[in-house]
């Protein structure tokens, strides 16, 4: 209508004012703000906007504001619109009286928004939440709830109901509801949307359960009890305690842990005793719960006197009172005699006990219990215990009743012995006060000055009478009289003379192949003194007795006789030995051994005779075992005595062992059937040992023989080595023992071979050295000196040289028959006539020795042989004859020849000043025979001998080397057979022409090959 107006003002009047607002219309969202164009056509003065009321629009006034930017143009800008704010706004142009005007329409809306939507809200498990979501539009807006991103429809889940007012409301609302709930509000006309997210938070109320409703402690031992309760629920709940309404908090009496819900009672007493409270609180409420404290004392004794009474008073009462909670039990008892009966005493009931005497009486009430003693007599002196005891604990304490009476006498009336053995009568005294004992024999005191035979040992409770009968006179009554302050008593004893006991009676016996056992009933009569042996003898009939003595062992009465011949009549009998003497033997008894009993295997082929004649064979017997502890300490040795074998022979016996503390058995040990022992080594210290010995033979094993014994304690450490001290070891210990041995014998060694020329080191300094030891020639000197004169001019040299040679292996014929056993292994020497002896003058002092001396001569001529001079100053010597004939290629072993009867002799040899003769140049000069030195010069021998066996006319086999032996060589001085028994074979040499020649002012060469036996 606006616009036909204005075309028709413009086609009248074609110079009019044209106005024109932009936007034609406008919508404002409430507290938006927007401005509004007003533009004029046209020449104005005056352009002014008029609100909806038809007020015109100053510049300044509230929420609206109007400017003037040029001539043609007016803005109007509204702030902060509101509901009020809309209308219709007109822009009015003025020229005089030229006028024009436009209008627009503005509404205002209400945008979605959420006024109320808290988060997070929270409700109490099983209350009907109301979950707010306030939300205000124009118009007012759709609102849909999701939960967990899926759409909340109430249609479908009675529980859910969106209320008009847009809240969603959940009835009985669970934990599991709990989580992010979305509040979505729509305005389809604009199609506005918006939403928010709350968090709903469902509080479950505490539940509490007690550990235990009841609790029970002990008073005054110190201890601590424990409450606990266990609470749940959401949030945590806090735990608190109270008791008689009064919060307990953690300090020197009570204790808590970090969430409160175990209370520690520190020190519980009595006073502690009572109901204490569990609460459990949180945002959805609080529970509690009551747990009992039941607190208990041990029983204590508080009252008990000793009391002390006189035999025969009519009662005694001793009372006993005691505390504790349950209420004790109080019960008496004496040695091992417990006066009690039926259940507690309560307050009510009264227990009373009576013995079957009614001596004594126990009445109890409550905690209070007397023991009555009535028509008191002496046995009921002595310690009662009172004994307080209930389900927590038990409490003990001793009363002493002191009960005076005169003398009790007991003791053995008769008593047995004999002549010159002393014997005691005891006379027992029981007395309070302690009671002063005397003895009288036919009306006299002892003892007396007649008596010298009789002694008196006085104890506190026991009076000894000894006597040493010395004749009849001394047997008979004793008069024991003992007497305190309120009485006095006396006794008969009498002292018998003992006999020997009287014969046993031999009932069966039981023979075996080599053993008997003997079953006997012991004697009648004793004679008044135990038997302490008994004798068994047994003999062949005729024939001298042997006998045994057996100790006699309680309940035994069967003896084993061993050592007995198979298939003999013996007969035997018995006696029995006490301390006076031996008794009168039994009669004799016949019985025959059995024949030694074999197994057999019965075939068809066995003679019916043969077959009916084998007797049953049997396991042997279990041997007798004894064991003592060996020197080592832990180490055991088990000796064993045969018993019957069962007819045949023991195969051998099987021993085990163990500790007596340990079920395990050490494995088994065989013994041959020969041995009669074993030794254990390697035992325990200080621990009993149970050993099993068991015999078997063909049939099978025997019992096992038993004995136990204990080791030794285990010694003290070595001082030193307690301590943690670097003691050597066996190994180390031994290592130097061998050394000091290795160092002793290089010293021997050394010293032999300075002083003796003899030792290791004299073979290495000959053998490799090619020379003697140090000092040989002064020893060899020094040794003969006996010989010489001090004048060293005189000194004589023996050479010996040989015309005619033979071979080493040439045997040599002489008118004497092969040696044999018998045969001397030396002729006889040979006369004066046919040979001159070369004598030594030997000094006393070097009488007694034998000095070898071996010269060589073949440096002066490669084939001619070497020749012993042997020089002999010894006592005669047994030497062993060979066995081997002189064509043997081997010479027998050292010593398995057999002692040769005659000595063998050696030539004597002159050595003195001058020569008293040469021999005659047709006089055959006497063989010296190589004897074999001792063990010191083994080398320069080998060296000699090898020398003797080469032939100088061709090379003849190397001889065989002899073995050094300690034993002196047999020695041939016939001249015609050399021998020696360390050699492998036998070299007979035949010496025709022997030149000796005594050279003076000459040292003797020294060619290494010299030696001193």
């Amino acid at each position: 209508m606006d616009i036909f107006l204005s075309l028709f003002f413009f086609f009248l009047h074609p110079a009019a004012i044209q106005v024109q607002i932009t936007p034609a219309q406008g919508e404002i969202s409430v507290g938006e703000s927007k401005f509004f164009l007003c533009e004029v056509t046209g020449e104005v003065k005056d352009i002014d906007w008029y609100t909806p009321s038809g007020e015109k629009i100053l510049h300044s006034m509230q929420d609206l504001s109007v400017s003037r930017s040029d001539e043609v143009t007016s803005t109007l800008t509204i702030y902060h619109a509101n509901v009020d704010s809309a209308g219709i706004y007109k822009c009015v142009a003025r020229d005089g009286e030229k006028e024009a005007q436009a209008t627009v329409q503005v509404k205002i809306f209400q945008k979605i928004t959420f006024q109320s939507a808290p988060s997070p809200q929270e409700f109490t498990e099983g209350d009907t939440a109301d979950i707010v979501c306030n939300v205000v539009s124009s118009p007012p807006p759709t609102i849909i709830w999701k939960h967990k991103g899926s759409k909340i429809q109430a249609s479908k889940d009675v529980r859910y109901k969106i209320m008009a007012n847009g809240h969603l409301q959940i009835r009985g609302i669970k934990k599991t509801d709990e989580g992010m709930y979305t509040c979505e509000a729509r305005v389809m006309a604009r199609g506005e949307i918006d939403f928010k997210t709350m968090k709903v938070v469902v509080n479950v109320l505490p539940t509490i359960r007690a550990r235990q409703f009841e609790v029970n402690a002990t008073a005054d031992i110190g201890s601590s009890a424990l409450l606990a309760c266990d609470a749940d629920g959401f949030p945590d709940p806090i735990v608190t305690w109270t008791h008689n309404n009064v919060v307990l908090e953690e300090g020197d009496k009570y204790s808590l842990n970090e969430d409160g819900s175990e209370l520690v009672i520190k020190d519980v007493m009595k006073v502690d005793e009572g109901d204490y409270t569990c609460i459990a609180k949180n945002k959805a409420g609080e529970k509690s719960q009551e747990v009992s404290l039941n607190v208990f004392v041990q029983p204590k004794i508080t009252y008990l006197n000793n009391k002390t009474a006189i035999e025969f008073d009519e009662e005694v009462i001793l009372t006993c009172e005691a505390s504790g909670d349950p209420t004790p039990t109080i019960s008496w008892s004496s040695e091992s005699k417990i006066f009690t009966e039926g259940e507690q005493a309560s307050w009510t009931r009264p227990d009373k006990y009576e013995s079957l005497d009614r001596n004594i009486v126990v009445y109890s009430h409550a905690r209070v219990s007397s023991l009555t003693l009535k028509n008191v007599q002496f046995t009921y002196a002595g310690q009662y215990l009172c004994i307080a005891s209930n389900s927590i604990g038990q409490d003990s304490q001793s009363v002493y009743l002191e009960v005076r009476y005169s003398p009790k006498i007991q003791g053995v009336v008769a008593s047995y012995t004999w002549e010159k053995n002393p014997a005691n009568l005891s006379c027992e005294v029981d007395a309070h006060p302690e009671a002063s004992v005397v003895w009288f024999k036919d009306g006299s005191h002892l003892p007396s000055a007649n008596t010298t035979n009789v002694k008196i040992y006085n104890m506190p409770t026991v009076s000894y009478l000894e006597i040493t009968p010395e004749s009849q006179i001394d047997f008979g009554n004793y008069n024991c009289t003992a007497t305190n302050d309120l009485g006095s008593e006396s006794k008969e004893f009498i002292l018998i003379q003992a006999d020997v006991p009287s014969a046993p009676e031999i009932q069966q016996v039981e023979p075996f192949s080599s053993t008997a056992m003997v079953e006997f009933k012991e004697p009648d009569s004793t004679g008044g003194v135990p038997v302490l042996k008994y004798k068994v003898e047994w003999r062949f009939p005729g024939e001298e007795w042997a006998r045994k003595e057996y100790s006699k062992e309680d309940g035994k009465t069967k003896i084993l006789v061993t050592g007995l011949k198979p298939e003999t009549t013996y007969e035997v009998k018995m006696s029995a030995i006490n301390g006076k003497g031996e008794g009168e033997s039994s009669a004799a008894s016949f019985f025959k051994t059995k024949p030694v009993q074999y197994s057999f295997t019965i075939s068809s082929e066995t003679l019916p005779s043969i077959a009916a004649t084998i007797l049953p064979l049997r396991e042997p017997s279990a041997p007798k075992l004894e064991a003592n502890v060996a020197d080592e300490g832990n180490s055991l040795r088990v000796t064993w005595i045969k018993q019957d074998d069962g007819g045949l022979p023991i195969i051998h016996y099987l021993v085990k062992y163990k500790a007596k503390h340990v079920p395990e058995w050490k494995p088994e040990i065989r013994v041959p059937s020969l041995s009669e022992h074993t030794t254990l080594n390697g035992l325990a210290w200080n621990t009993e040992y149970e050993v099993h010995v068991v015999a078997e033979n063909q049939q099978g094993r025997s019992e096992p023989g038993i004995v136990s014994i204990k080791t030794a304690a285990q010694p003290t450490a070595i001082p030193g080595s307690a301590h943690g001290g670097s003691g050597l070891g066996t190994g180390a210990i031994v290592g130097i023992l061998i050394v000091v041995f290795f160092l002793l014998l290089v010293g021997v060694d050394v010293t032999c071979y300075f002083l003796n020329k003899c030792g290791l080191l004299m073979c290495i300094a000959v053998n490799v050295c090619g020379k003697a030891g140090p000092g040989a020639k002064s020893k060899d000197i020094e040794e003969g000196k006996a010989a010489f004169t001090k004048d060293e001019s005189k000194e004589p040299i023996v050479e010996v040289r040989t015309e005619e040679e033979h071979s080493p292996n040439q045997e040599v014929k002489t008118p004497s028959s092969e040696p044999n056993e018998t045969t001397p292994l030396t002729e006889a020497e040979p006369s004066v006539t046919e040979t001159t002896p070369l004598v030594v003058k030997i000094l006393p002092s070097t009488a007694a020795n034998s000095i070898s001396e071996s010269f060589s001569t073949a440096q002066s001529s490669p084939a001619s042989e070497s020749t012993t001079l042997t020089i002999s100053t010894s006592s005669p010597t047994k030497a062993a004859p060979s066995t081997t004939s002189p064509n043997s290629s081997s010479a027998a072993l050292p010593g398995s020849g057999k002692t040769d009867p005659q000595p063998n002799v050696g030539p004597l040899v002159d050595l003195s000043d001058s020569p008293k003769a040469d021999p005659p140049s047709n006089q055959t000069p006497p063989v010296l025979e190589s004897v074999s030195p001792p063990s010191d010069g083994c080398d320069s021998v080998k060296g000699r001998d090898t020398a003797q066996i080469k032939d100088s006319r061709g090379p003849t086999k190397d001889a065989p080397k002899a073995p050094c032996t300690d034993s002196p060589a047999p020695v041939q001085n016939d001249g015609k057979i050399v021998k020696d028994d360390n050699a492998k074979s036998e070299t007979e040499v035949k010496k025709d022409t022997t030149e000796v020649k005594t050279v003076p002012n000459e040292a003797p060469q020294a060619n290494g090959n010299e030696s001193r036996a």
